[in-house]
């Protein structure tokens, strides 16, 4: 098993857009370092959360090298990324890990082929051919975005103790398949909640911490409640943070996510992010956007 040094928050960062639609590199520095301040464990760019399914192969990349180099100058801190590299394409995914590598990233988050449906061999040989380049590889099983039944726990377990993957993203909600993948998994693999309204019950199974969208907003809050769960010496406080963020946990899903989270961005931080998104993505219909500025009040996040 390759050495693994991501646990605890992650956070899924999301890509801000200029309102002409060009990436905003002077927000995104400005995003790692709110991040890194706040306390969180790791740093996720370019996946999901970042709309890397609208980016350029060159876009993708870039994201993964400025993150690196934002870490890197006089005074910053560092902490370990996980750089989604992830396609429907095999030799597309390669690429993309090697860039990873070839900029430092710690390691590849990278999803299950979309669209194509592979068959569990055809997942199988996709990661084996990608751990070859040598970045540890994060397997990220979200069926509802990418069809089919998902990654089997057998598949993971397999890739895991064959020394392929050395972590999971758990995003299909299968409870069962959390509860195998740690019950046998081997040692040092580490297992992620992919939604942040499951992290307590990942975590009291066994899990290892969250790759979070809300962190974008709430960092501190989800440090706060990523260490008491790690801690597990006031299941009182853990269940009392829990209970405060549902709400705003819930409401990072009115709409597909980034929506949400973008628009919650923009509307605290106006001077620094933008409710633009790249097409099909969207701007959230009037009624959920209404929804999530009432939520927002709830937390007290609007001037």
């Amino acid at each position: 098993m390759k050495e693994v040094n991501f646990n605890g928050l992650g956070t899924a960062l999301t890509t801000p857009f200029y309102p002409n639609g060009n990436i905003n590199f002077d927000s995104l520095k400005w995003l790692v370092k709110r991040q890194i301040d706040a306390g969180v464990d790791f740093l996720v760019p370019s996946g999901t959360t970042g709309e890397t399914s609208t980016l350029s192969h060159d876009e993708h990349v870039a994201i993964v090298a400025r993150v690196m180099e934002y870490m890197y100058e006089e005074g910053a801190k560092r902490v370990p990324v996980l750089a989604g590299t992830g396609s429907n394409s095999t030799e597309e995914a390669i690429k993309l890990t090697r860039a990873a590598k070839e900029y430092g990233a710690d390691g590849a988050l990278v999803v299950s082929p979309y669209y194509n449906k592979p068959t569990q061999k055809g997942i199988k040989l996709h990661y084996r051919v990608i751990a070859e380049i040598g970045l540890p590889v994060v397997l990220y099983d979200i069926p509802s975005r990418c069809g089919g039944s998902g990654v089997s726990a057998e598949t993971i377990l397999e890739l895991a103790h064959e020394g392929t993957i050395c972590g999971l993203k758990w995003a299909s909600g299968n409870k069962n398949q959390l509860k195998k993948v740690l019950a046998e998994r081997p040692e040092n693999f580490v297992v992620f909640s992919g939604d942040d309204i499951l992290t307590q019950y990942a975590m009291d199974q066994g899990a290892d911490g969250v790759i979070s969208v809300l962190s974008n907003l709430m960092p501190k809050k989800m440090v706060e409640y990523v260490t008491a769960l790690k801690n597990k010496e006031d299941m009182w406080e853990c269940c009392q943070l829990e209970a405060y963020l549902s709400a705003i946990m819930e409401a990072m899903f009115f709409e597909t996510n980034p929506i949400p989270v973008k628009t919650a961005m923009a509307l605290v931080w106006p001077e620094i992010f933008k409710e633009t998104f790249r097409l099909p993505m969207c701007e959230m219909e009037t009624e959920n956007r209404e929804k999530l500025i009432d939520v927002l009040k709830l937390y007290d996040l609007l001037k």
